[in-house]
């Protein structure tokens, strides 16, 4: 039945991915933190090479595709800004591969911003609710960093729809909640 699907997040029992890089990695949660496990490709089985995953409190790198800068919300144009502030001394830099779980995976484990905002073109965002922002958003908040459409916890949006979009903003919890601060007050 179409309600069994429609139930916000926060109800997940688990939520995971697969990474590909220079090693595979099958990174995890059931809701008790979040686990990293490598696969050896000599013996063909994963160990866990990441226990515990926790992000960073606060971070250095901000994903996200500034090529649709002009179209994004005051408060994300602002939340940019910031980050390139030479006289800002955190000294920021912008890190973006275009791929949701590649960006997330570097920036919970050195610490950032992940930031697919609402655009003039797509006013809903482009992520979808369901199975995209709500289990990166169940990892993130298990790993202890924040995800957020920049005014509401993602785990806490009930879906109206199964495909629904919205923007999506997740990462270490100084960082999130300074673009949310921004987003609030514009």
């Amino acid at each position: 039945m179409l309600e069994d699907f429609l139930q916000k997040g926060s109800k997940q029992v688990a939520a995971g991915y697969i990474i590909y890089g220079t090693s595979t990695m099958l990174v995890y949660t059931t809701g008790f933190g979040v686990n990293g496990f490598t696969l050896n490709p000599a013996i063909g089985s994963f160990y866990l090479s990441h226990p515990e995953i926790k992000f960073p409190k606060n971070g250095n790198i901000y994903s996200i595709n500034e090529g649709n800068y002009l179209q994004f919300p005051k408060g994300v144009k602002k939340y940019i800004k910031y980050c390139q502030d030479e006289t800002n001394k955190a000294a920021y830099t912008s890190r973006y591969i275009g791929s949701l779980v590649s960006d997330f995976h570097r920036n919970m484990i050195k610490g950032g911003i992940y930031m697919y905002p609402n655009t003039s073109k797509n006013i809903n965002g482009k992520l979808r609710l369901l199975y995209e922002c709500n289990p990166i958003a169940f990892i993130c908040e298990q790993a202890g960093g924040v995800a957020t459409d920049g005014f509401s916890r993602i785990l806490d949006i009930i879906p109206k729809t199964l495909h629904q979009r919205i923007p999506f903003y997740c990462g270490s919890p100084s960082m999130v909640n300074k673009l949310k601060s921004l987003m609030i007050n514009n």
